[in-house]
């Protein structure tokens, strides 16, 4: 990865995500290469917080059609990074 910002592309904006920031548990779109670790300090050089866990999922491309042409979805992967008690909640949303 060249920069800290190519690794996070967005937060994951829904209902879930953010009763999960009641907890301090944020929720990203990140590169797919990105390892947990690359993510880790991604975050904290970002938004200069300590973080605790990350947990990754990966979302498999899912057929989809329009009329006569086929295709897939793009593969994407989520993080979700906990922080530690004593760090400050994370302000992306405003």
């Amino acid at each position: 990865m060249a920069h800290t910002h190519d690794i996070l592309k967005r937060p994951v904006i829904t209902e879930r995500s953010v009763n999960q920031m009641a907890e301090k548990k944020y929720t990203f779109e990140v590169d797919v290469k990105a390892s947990k670790g690359q993510i880790k300090d991604a975050v904290e050089a970002i938004f200069g917080v300590k973080v605790a866990k990350v947990n990754t999922l990966i979302s498999k491309p899912k057929a989809k059609r329009v009329g006569r042409h086929a295709g897939y979805t793009a593969r994407r992967k989520k993080a979700v990074v906990t922080l530690t008690a004593d760090s400050k909640e994370l302000d992306y949303l405003g």
